[in-house]
């Protein structure tokens, strides 16, 4: 069974870090090459700040000796602690430019992908998101590109400073004190292999933990989205007790990480302070048969130490590898999705001819359906048409077909003698204007909503399609005027309000072509009178298209399609199917006006 995008990674699928994996951590780089000068700057100061540290402890070791009588370059402790203090000066130096260069180089590369995330998800064909959660995809722009931040600003630079101290720390001892060295990397591979078990185990808890908490996050995100329901459904106590639960279990998994992973820890400091007590005995062996001096022993812990904390970081860093490459596998997976086809005929002559030919056509999510079955229709420039019948029919699935969020399977459909695929998408869309039956406006201002359809409008424009769409009347009685903001999803606008905005940003457009998904069903009679007198203005000399979900609306039509079950069962005018009796459509109205 296919794994469900936008999960956690189950444990059996935890990306390992071999070619193929990195690769596609690689695919991420290329957002980085714009800024590799940077980037290699950075790696620059990075070498150097790791290699000034790692002199302080032998300088460390000779302030020791020296303060024993011993002899160096530098015979004064005094001198040896500025040098010391030198050291540490050049070294913050070193990392305050490898910190802001990192960042300079991830805070932009981020935000180009952010951007070409985001270019290329609204570019995207309407079957791709039929398949995906509306959630998933903006944590794809958020967690999954935060995840990647991290690796680029700050996992990276970990790795290669663990790296070059792990490497430089281990060959400097192995020149300066061999025994001593060997005796301690013979208690390494116990520790690492002790390590990874307990290590795989905690991150498997993690895991689950993080899985508890998506799918408790579900619960908040669906109630959100549909809190007028649950409200009206009284559901408030069943949601916060279903939340609850989720938090639960949550909370379990979480204690249970926290007792093994403190026992993780625990072991940790034991064994390696139980190694540097072991490397201490016998470093002090070592200095009282002669064959080392003192500084040179605290040389070596100091040096263990920061090999110790290299080896342990290590452990996390492959853990922050491993998420990184599951973020941008998720994020490629969008990129190298292909996106609509922008290209075609741009003709600027554009007529409104509609002519649909045995269009036959199944959803890619409902494979088993065929929503329409060798439907066939020709709407001539200007005629107003409108399509009837019951929910589930194919009407909205027809004006989908027309704007091109899908391909047909069979058939062809052509606009203006052209076949629609043969269309430029922005040129043919540009033409179609669409006032649905339920308005989601954008959260900014009523401005903004209306010239969302020509964004260069002017402001004599926008207040002369608001006036033709009868939407004026009430913009005025704001304070704010056009600026007014209508909350998200226009919320703070009444059913009708909406609507006028609609219409007004159709008419702004100017489309050859006009689709109205039965605008006025959901509305009182004064706003259905103004709502209908503002569609009136906008049909005018335009191909218009109808969804008829009230049959009273459509009367005045120049021919209905009446369709059943994806196929076109009867077509004429109001006045000559209704002459038909026993016809599909005056049925439709008998059962419409029974009560």
């Amino acid at each position: 069974m296919a794994k469900k995008r936008g999960t956690a990674l189950e444990p059996e699928e935890k990306r390992k870090l071999n070619k193929q994996n990195l690769s596609k951590l690689g695919g991420i780089f290329r957002f980085l090459m714009p800024y590799r000068w940077a980037f290699f700057s950075g790696l620059i100061f990075l070498l150097f700040s790791s290699l000034t540290l790692l002199t302080f402890p032998f300088v460390a070791g000779k302030l020791i000796d020296t303060a024993q009588g011993g002899e160096w370059v530098v015979s004064d402790v005094n001198s040896i602690a500025l040098i010391l203090i030198g050291i540490l000066a050049v070294q913050s130096i070193f990392s305050f430019f490898r910190v802001w260069l990192f960042a300079w180089v991830s805070e932009r590369s981020m935000r180009d992908i952010r951007s070409a995330l985001y270019s290329r998800l609204v570019r995207l064909p309407m079957s791709f998101f039929d398949k995906r959660r509306t959630g998933e995809l903006i944590s794809r722009i958020t967690s999954d590109v935060s995840q990647l931040q991290d690796t680029f600003s700050t996992t990276l630079a970990e790795l290669f400073r663990q790296v070059i101290t792990l490497v430089a720390g281990i060959g400097f001892l192995l020149f300066n004190t061999p025994k001593l060295t060997l005796f301690m990397l013979g208690t390494f591979p116990v520790l690492i292999l002790i390590a990874m078990v307990f290590g795989k185990f905690i991150r498997r808890l993690s895991k689950k933990t993080q899985d508890e908490l998506a799918a408790a996050n579900v619960i908040v995100e669906e109630t959100l989205q549909s809190i007028t329901t649950v409200k009206s459904f009284v559901g408030e106590s069943y949601e916060s007790n279903r939340y609850s639960k989720g938090l639960e279990k949550v909370l379990g998994v979480a204690l249970t990480t926290a007792k093994y992973r403190g026992a993780f820890i625990s072991f940790i400091i034991f064994a390696l302070f139980g190694g540097i007590v072991g490397v201490m005995w016998y470093g002090a062996s070592l200095v009282a048969s002669g064959e080392m001096s003192v500084g040179e022993l605290v040389s070596f812990v100091l040096y263990t130490t920061f090999i110790g904390g290299s080896i342990a970081g290590l452990g996390d860093i492959y853990s922050q590898l491993q998420k990184a490459i599951g973020s941008s596998e998720r994020v490629l997976e969008i990129l190298n999705e292909k996106a609509e086809e922008e290209s075609g005929i741009t003709s600027t002559n554009f007529l409104g001819e509609i002519q649909f030919e045995k269009v036959r056509f199944r959803y890619p999510t409902r494979p088993e359906v065929e929503v329409l079955k060798e439907v066939s229709f020709h709407i001539k420039p200007g005629e107003k048409v409108a399509l009837a019948g019951h929910s589930g029919a194919g009407k909205s699935t027809i004006i989908q077909l027309l704007s091109r969020f899908y391909e047909v399977d069979q058939g062809s459909i052509q606009v203006d003698g052209r076949e629609v695929k043969d269309w430029d998408l922005k040129a043919l869309r540009s033409k179609i204007g669409i006032v649905p039956q339920e308005v989601l406006l954008f959260g900014g201002s009523i401005r903004e909503n209306i010239a969302y359809a020509k964004p260069e409008a002017s402001e004599e424009e926008i207040i002369l399609a608001a006036k033709k769409a009868n939407a004026w009347q009430f913009i005025v009685q704001f304070p704010e005027g056009l600026d007014t903001l209508v909350g998200e999803r226009g919320v703070k606008l009444s059913g009708g309000q909406r609507q006028r905005v609609a219409i007004a940003r159709a008419i702004l457009k100017d489309p050859a072509i006009l689709i109205l998904d039965e605008a006025t069903s959901s509305l009182d009679a004064e706003s259905e009178s103004l709502v209908q007198e503002a569609l009136d203005e906008l049909m005018k000399g335009r191909t218009t298209l109808i969804i008829a979900h009230r049959l009273a609306t459509i009367r005045k039509v120049d021919c209905i399609y009446v369709l059943s079950e994806g196929k076109i069962v009867e077509q004429g005018s109001h006045q000559e199917l209704l002459q038909n009796s026993a016809g599909f459509y005056s049925n439709l109205v008998r059962l419409q006006f029974a009560d």
